[in-house]
């Protein structure tokens, strides 16, 4: 087999499967390439999720128009001389391949002018191949509009995401970028509407305003400047939040090393590891943290995209980044109450009080982590006798004092459960004995004790319900007197926005209320006594998070949330009418073994294994 040298064409396709990955990668190159420049006004254009047109605009320092074609050729760069000069980064580009493999599979304007030239160059590329050059009039800086991306290679073409993921991806690129270039005038553009832009005046707390909202905005704490010697010189600056706000994944944790956006696991799970004790089980906190650290102490020539980084100085900027997260939180923390919990900050077993780290609020999450370790209790239910008919009441969802959590009708009855949620694997009979922990119900069975976990058997029996008026489409909503605003980050708010007509289905009612701001004017009735925003944010927390089950059924994901964010939490106090109700209706449940998410719903202690543990056998 003939050995042979690629074309340049070819290699700069092949390049650009590493630079060039999805849309966001091309406006990642872009808009570095505009910082770089020196813009203090950058405008990005998105059609199609990318897919269509990604077009920059900044009004930076301008490509000379004698030089306009070689910055499109590969390893043409401004910004290295030699060698050496790998050695101290001080631009965010600096390898020359950008340009070059985003013009080879594209169709590529570019117009740029300088400030001393009188007009400016507009350039015309396809698959890297020069088309045209025509001398207009512009302003001062640069436009480069990149179309039809990827038409020249169908194979990426077809894998890539669907175009609300993409855009989701370019909205977290810019807001970063906004965030580690306050001074910076951004805007961003999805087919001709803005969804993002910032003021460009300098101060971070304002583009945080932009990002999360005022009510999470104002909770941040801003960390002050550290330093760690002899090593010398590691800054570490920005913002996290308290310890009443958290996530249900890492991603709002935001990490810049000398004003580049970074992925380090390592970095990440030291800010995690400065709450320590401070968060609830699952929970991970917002941060976004600048670190700075002289040029030559830091390698970012060690991934194609540029998005990890090496130390020289080992383990010193992680133990500074987290010294400073810590003493931040100890020092500046406020003291927590029932409403100091920020929109999509409670936790999924917060007790309806709003108290997030009384004992009994922490059982759920600690029985969690216990069931892995119970090896010695026995899990597999005597399901011989079962129980032939089962009287049911609705049972509603947790009311905001602990002390009432079901109200007067909805005591039990003699009414018997519809019929979709009938007929399926039935509980032996049990009586209700008591409560332990307000976390868990005591029953006695046949040959034996139960314990039933009464926040996963609600959310099973809610579930059922729920699921029994959707089959028959009679979800009922609950309008509310006043609408709630929400504000989500621009990410979040794409991720609504296509799956509004989802949420309408099981009962939300949901507008438009500005840009990344929604109205909620009804919700559906299971969680009507919640706070509305908190049960809308929760959904957008699973949707985000895009790792629950039944990932091909938005909708079912949906309820999934619903019925978790409804049913009564650890540490709700229940009367024993309240238990017998609920016990019943976990009888009529098709599937009362386990919760919607496969958790178990009770554990049974047989009177053999009991014997045992007291020594009678």
């Amino acid at each position: 087999m003939m050995i042979r040298v690629l074309s340049d064409q070819l290699a700069s396709q092949i390049a650009a499967g590493e630079v060039v990955e999805r849309p966001s990668s091309v406006v990642k190159e872009l808009v570095e390439n505009a910082l770089d420049a020196g813009a203090r006004t950058i405008n990005v254009d998105v059609r199609g999720g990318g897919r269509d047109l990604v077009q920059i605009a900044d009004d930076g320092y301008g490509i000379p128009s004698d030089q306009l074609e070689t910055a499109f050729l590969r390893h043409a760069t401004s910004k290295l001389n030699s060698s050496d000069d790998l050695n101290a980064i001080h631009t965010l580009g600096f390898r020359g391949e950008a340009l070059a493999a985003i013009a080879a599979v594209s169709q590529l304007t570019v117009v740029s002018r300088t400030e001393d030239a009188r007009a400016g160059t507009r350039l015309m590329l396809e698959g890297g191949q020069k088309v045209s050059r025509e001398t207009v009039g512009a302003p001062l800086g640069t436009v480069i509009g990149v179309e039809n991306l990827f038409y020249n290679v169908p194979a990426r073409l077809k894998f890539l995401k669907s175009i609300t993921t993409e855009k989701r991806l370019i909205d977290e690129f810019v807001t970063r970028y906004a965030l580690a270039y306050p001074d910076v005038r951004f805007r961003l553009t999805h087919d001709s509407r803005i969804t993002f832009q910032t003021t460009g005046n300098g101060n971070v707390r304002d583009v945080l305003l932009a990002i999360y909202g005022a009510d999470t905005a104002r909770q941040l704490l801003e960390i002050e400047s550290q330093e760690e010697k002899p090593a010398g010189m590691i800054h570490v600056a920005g913002f996290v939040g308290p310890p009443s706000l958290h996530w249900a994944n890492r991603n709002h944790i935001t990490l810049f090393v000398n004003g580049r956006w970074i992925r380090d696991n390592s970095l990440t799970y030291a800010i995690i590891q400065a709450y320590h004790t401070l968060l609830p089980v699952g929970r991970y906190p917002l941060g976004v943290i600048f670190i700075t650290v002289p040029a030559e102490q830091v390698d970012v020539n060690v991934h194609p995209a540029k998005i990890e980084v090496r130390f020289r100085q080992g383990s010193s900027p992680f133990g500074t980044a987290q010294r400073a997260v810590r003493t931040t939180l100890i020092q500046d923390s406020p003291v927590r109450n029932m409403n100091a919990w920020a929109l999509g900050s409670q936790p999924l077993d917060q007790a309806a009080d709003g108290s997030p780290y009384g004992w009994a609020g922490q059982l759920d999450n600690q029985a969690f982590q216990r069931r892995d370790e119970a090896d010695q209790v026995e899990l597999s239910l005597d399901w011989s006798q079962r129980f032939a008919s089962a009287a049911g009441t609705e049972l509603v969802g947790n009311k905001t004092a602990t002390s009432a959590l079901l109200s007067a009708d909805v005591l039990p009855s003699t009414q018997t459960p519809p019929d979709t949620i009938l007929g399926g694997n039935r509980l032996p009979i049990m009586r209700v004995v008591g409560q332990v922990g307000a976390a868990y119900i005591i029953t006695e069975g046949p040959d034996g004790m139960f314990l039933i976990d009464q926040h996963a058997a609600h959310e099973r029996i809610l579930y059922e319900q729920f699921m029994a008026q959707w089959d028959q489409a009679q979800v009922p909503a609950q309008r509310l007197t006043v609408g709630t605003a929400v504000h989500l980050s621009p990410a979040q708010a794409t991720l609504l926005e296509n799956n509004l007509d989802v949420l309408t289905k099981i009962g939300f009612q949901v507008e438009t209320f500005g840009p990344n701001a929604f109205m909620v004017r009804a919700v559906p009735a299971i969680v009507a006594k919640l706070d509305p925003a908190q049960a809308l944010i929760g959904v957008v927390e699973d949707l985000e998070r895009g790792d629950a089950p039944l990932q091909g059924k938005i909708e079912a994901r949906i309820v999934l949330r619903v019925c978790k964010t409804a049913a009564i939490k650890a540490g709700q106090t229940l009367s024993p009418v309240e238990m017998e109700a609920m016990i019943q209706q976990l009888e009529a449940c098709q599937s009362p073994h386990t919760c919607p998410h496969g958790r178990p719903t009770l554990i049974h202690l047989s009177v053999a294994q009991l014997a045992r543990q007291f020594g009678r056998t």
